[in-house]
C-alpha cells in the first residue's frame, strides 16, 4: 500500500473509532467530535483556551445543521486544516 492509501485508510479508521461509541455509528456526536478533536489534533486544541471556541469549531464542522458530523463533513474539514497547514509550512519553509 502506498503512503497515501495508507493515509486515506487512516482517517477512515479514526473517523470510525470515534463514531461508532454512541449513537448512529456513520456520524460523530458532539462529544465524540469533541474528543476526537482533542485525542487527535492535540496541538490544535491546545491553542483553544474557551468552550466558546470550540463550540464555534464544532458548529462549522456541522454543515447541515443536524447536531451530528457525518463522514463527508469530516472530511471537509480535515481538508480545510490540510490546506492550512500546506499554506503555514509553504510560508514557513525557509525557518
Amino acid at each position: 500500500m502506498s503512503d497515501l492509501e495508507s493515509c486515506l485508510g487512516t482517517i477512515i479508521e479514526v473517523f470510525h473509532k470515534y463514531s461508532s461509541k454512541e449513537g448512529d455509528k456513520y456520524k460523530l456526536k458532539k462529544s465524540e467530535l469533541k474528543d476526537l478533536l482533542t485525542n487527535e489534533f492535540p496541538t490544535l486544541t491546545e491553542h483553544v483556551k474557551d468552550q466558546a471556541t470550540m463550540d464555534s469549531l464544532m458548529e462549522s464542522v456541522d454543515t447541515d445543521g443536524d447536531s451530528e458530523c457525518d463522514f463527508q463533513e469530516f472530511m471537509t474539514f480535515i481538508t480545510m486544516v490540510t490546506i492550512c497547514c500546506h499554506e503555514f509550512f509553504e510560508h514557513h519553509e525557509d525557518e
